[in-house]
């Protein structure tokens, strides 16, 4: 029984877990230094670096004031940049008509502020003035004027297509649109009609969109065939939301190129991983007196390869039978985050990270966080190795140290409990 009693205590002791860790700054291998001028909200920009060697969703990263050993730990809460309305909306059309040469029709706008206003219009290889008036109310004596548009549908020219309003931050319930449509082409023609309104997309406003920062890039670009290629490293648990080109300054000409992005974890075939399209273009010319002016040199892309592993990202930019274009520059970005968090004095704080034993903090200034208009937005210091740091001690319980233990410990109890019984049997056949 005594033999019992043992497999019994290392089988009650293997199966006890350890203790939950907590943090400690010198269990963390990195550390960052920033440097508040004041007192109150202070807010460091995070960078791709934090994100490869913090641990996943940035769970051990901590706060504490510099050169105070034992201090607590200082709570904070991470922004993310991202619009407040985080959907497009659809406006009304209203009071579709002809007058004269003109198309005209109201929209009726959602009860927001909004810059930019996509029409859908219908057709191809036109060219389109847009004069725009905000009002108050439907057929109202006096619209504010807001300005002249040109759009513009360039297929058969191997171009673009732009029907964006680009227009200052406004709040007006309706907008008045006369619209005068003329074919880009001789060689294609096209015929306006009211018909060819068939509505109106209101994204978020400029003011509120997302701001970018960077997460890698590359200038080592080549050309495979008709294709210009960049594959850019990335570190895992890097988030990227958007490609950004960068192209020679020299380089004026007019173009509309398809883009690929391709996301592929290390270690899986070259056919595995996620794929993106996109478009690139620039139509920079005047046409029936009208002067077009637009660019687009940024794909979205929200890659989740890199999230589970390091990954390798291809961008391939499809060239057709045109000159290759002289790229200098591909980047792979994500939305901005800050990370913040109130200082009690002017001075230096410390940020620390590489700990992947602790769990997510969970503080209640994250949860009543708001940005402060006086907020103090501080550089982040160079990442450097802690020079306190020790590895934290192993807590893990005792059977996943050494599973092998659970069995032998099986085993015995088994050969125990065998024993007993033979030893019993015998003793039962002797009285017997």
């Amino acid at each position: 029984m005594k033999l019992f009693a043992l497999a019994f205590l290392l089988l009650w002791q293997a199966t006890g877990g350890g203790s939950v860790p907590t943090a400690n700054p010198k269990y963390f291998r990195y550390q960052r230094t920033v440097t508040v001028p004041s007192a109150g909200q202070a807010c460091a920009e995070l960078d791709a670096t934090a994100y490869a060697h913090a641990g996943a969703s940035l769970k051990d990263l901590r706060v504490y004031p510099a050169g105070a050993p034992g201090a607590r730990e200082i709570p904070y809460a991470i922004t993310l940049s991202e619009p407040v309305q985080p959907d497009s909306e659809a406006a009304n059309v209203l009071n579709l008509g002809q007058r004269g040469r003109a198309i005209v029709f109201d929209l009726a706008m959602p009860p927001r502020p909004y810059t930019d206003v996509l029409l859908n219009l219908a057709g191809r290889d036109f060219l389109a003035t847009a004069v725009v008036s905000g009002m108050d109310a439907p057929n109202s004596p006096s619209p504010t004027r807001l300005g002249e548009f040109t759009l513009f549908d360039l297929s058969s020219q191997h171009l673009s297509r732009s029907t964006a309003l680009h227009l200052q931050e406004s709040s007006f319930p309706y907008l008045h649109i006369e619209l005068t449509v003329s074919e880009a082409s001789a060689d294609h023609p096209f015929k306006a009609a009211p018909q060819m309104v068939q509505g109106a997309t209101v994204p978020p406003s400029r003011e509120a969109q997302s701001l970018f920062t960077l997460a890698a890039e590359t200038q080592s670009i080549t050309q495979r065939g008709r294709q210009t290629v960049a594959n850019l490293p990335l570190s895992e648990r890097v988030p990227v939301e958007r490609v950004g080109f960068e192209l020679a300054p020299e380089f004026k000409a007019n173009f509309s190129r398809d883009v690929l992005i391709s996301a592929r974890p290390e270690g899986t075939p070259t056919t595995a991983g996620e794929n993106i399209s996109g478009t690139i273009f620039r139509v920079h010319l005047t046409r029936a007196g009208r002067e077009i002016r637009q660019q687009e040199l940024s794909v979205p892309a929200t890659l989740g390869a890199n999230l589970q592993g390091s990954a390798t990202v291809e961008i391939t930019v499809n060239n057709g039978d045109d000159v290759p274009l002289p790229i200098k520059d591909v980047r792979l970005e994500m939305r901005e985050r800050r990370l913040c968090f109130d200082a009690a004095s002017a001075g230096s704080y410390t940020i620390y990270y590489g700990d992947n034993e602790i769990g997510t903090p969970v503080y209640d200034y994250a949860r009543i966080f708001s940005v402060s208009k006086l907020s103090n937005l501080v550089p982040l210091g160079p990442e450097q190795l802690n020079p306190a740091y020790v590895s934290r001690p192993d807590t893990r319980a005792l059977t996943e140290r050494h599973p092998d233990l659970v069995w032998i410990a099986l085993l015995a109890v088994i050969c125990v409990l065998a024993m007993v019984a033979l030893r019993s049997s015998k003793n039962l056949h002797h009285h017997r």
